[in-house]
């Protein structure tokens, strides 16, 4: 089965799924296996549950004549149909990566764009080498503009998914302590996540530059083809408002506020707005898009529980972002308790960055500090360190916490979000 003979097929298809579960009447199934699972044994299964197609890798369960086909590797004949639909769409694509924050610029520059625009973007977090090719096989004819998330742990998977994607535009939103120990270092990270201008300056596509970052200005200082926002010499300049604790930017005196709170995001608004005006969106329309924008994925959320604030972050955590998290929660006024766990991914230099956090949280004055997580229980010495959340929820049934505002702030395998029935 070539990609050429296969491509009407997937045309004619509703959707694209690599979870059986999900199957409906016209999806197109990729029969991804396991380690302990053959997923072509459920082809069958999926053609009699509606599915228009499927692709395995098991050549006796082939049945072409009942579109089940067989191909050397299911996940290569994914991204290279992907490729090749991409290769006939004209759309713009705006292609997103980052140490912090890019999830959450992703949804603002869909939210913006789509004031004008049909948009199709990165579905929650798929923004791998499985994810990107399943976003853009999510595309069709009615879509206008694409907006694709790319991440990325260790050198060369930005490289690769510029390859699928093949942005027209790009922006790496920063570069900071995540991934250490695939990057091989902060270095690492800079070198890694700039594989996206590389891709961007060899086939004279737009970045997108943030005239804040010094990382972000002295990538691209050798390049013409930018669309700069930041500072007063750049093509659109905001500058930082804040009501309660919510932050937005104002443009030209007209204040845009979101519903995320954290200086942090700043910026994440200001590319947003950036790329609206680019578009040319109305800063009235971005301003809708912006404010009617309500994060719900554990993401600089804010919640209230009774008469407690609290700031929900626990779908990732690196050094960087736990900083600029803890910076924030200082600000509000009331008491304050902060809850951390740990920090995955950061190799060799874990327990120094893990003693950097704790040091600095202490020197926010903060009521009380509670960490969780073998690693934070390494260098903190108090009685306040938990192994894991399941021995902290243990704590939490006999001893309420009677704070104003509480922090919860981890890398998303701790599942701190688990305590919140018992705050």
């Amino acid at each position: 089965m070539n990609i050429n003979e296969f491509y009407p097929v997937f045309l004619q298809s509703k959707n694209v799924v690599i979870d059986s579960r999900k199957i409906e009447k016209g999806s197109l199934f990729f029969a991804f296996s396991g380690e302990s699972y053959n997923a072509a044994e459920k082809a069958k299964e999926a053609i009699e549950n509606g599915a228009l197609a499927v692709i395995i890798e098991d050549e006796k369960y082939s049945d072409p004549e009942n579109n089940i086909f067989y191909v050397s590797s299911t996940l290569e004949f994914l991204q290279n149909l992907a490729i090749f639909h991409r290769d006939q769409l004209t759309i713009p694509f705006i292609g997103l990566t980052g140490s912090n924050g890019k999830t959450t610029t992703k949804e603002l520059i869909s939210n913006v764009l789509a004031e004008k625009f049909k948009v199709q973007y990165t579905f929650g977090n798929l923004n791998n080498h499985i994810g990107v090719p399943l976003t853009l096989l999510s595309i069709r004819e009615e879509h206008e503009i694409a907006v694709i998330e790319m991440g990325a742990n260790h050198q060369k998977e930005i490289e690769s998914l510029c390859k699928i994607a093949k942005p027209n535009i790009g922006y790496i939103t920063n570069f900071g302590k995540a991934h250490l120990e695939g990057f091989g270092g902060f270095e690492g990270v800079i070198k890694g996540k700039s594989e996206l201008y590389n891709y961007l300056k060899e086939n004279q596509q737009k970045i997108l530059v943030n005239h804040n970052d010094k990382i972000q200005v002295e990538k691209t200082e050798d390049y013409h083809d930018k669309i700069t926002f930041g500072t007063p010499d750049s093509d659109y300049n905001f500058e930082p408002v804040f009501k309660d604790h919510f932050v937005g930017v104002d443009y030209n005196g007209t204040d845009i506020f979101s519903n995320l709170t954290g200086k942090y995001n700043y910026d994440n608004i200001s590319a947003a707005v950036a790329l609206g005006l680019h578009f040319g969106l109305d800063i009235f329309e971005i301003k809708n898009a912006i404010e009617n924008y309500f994060p719900s994925n554990m993401r600089s959320q804010i919640q209230k529980k009774d008469n407690i604030t609290l700031v929900l972050d626990t779908y990732n955590a690196n050094p960087s972002s736990m900083q600029v998290s803890l910076e924030n929660f200082k600000t509000f006024e009331g008491s304050k308790l902060i809850i951390i766990g740990d920090m995955l991914e950061l190799g060799d230099e874990s327990l120094k960055e893990h003693q950097n956090i704790l040091d600095f949280a202490k020197s926010c004055g903060f009521d009380e500090i509670i960490t969780v997580g073998p690693n934070f229980k390494k260098v903190n010495q108090t009685g306040n360190a938990f192994e894991n959340t399941s021995e902290l929820i243990e704590v939490l049934k006999a001893n309420p916490i009677k704070k104003d505002n509480i922090l919860l702030k981890a890398s998303r395998g701790i599942a701190l979000e688990k305590i919140i029935d018992y705050i």
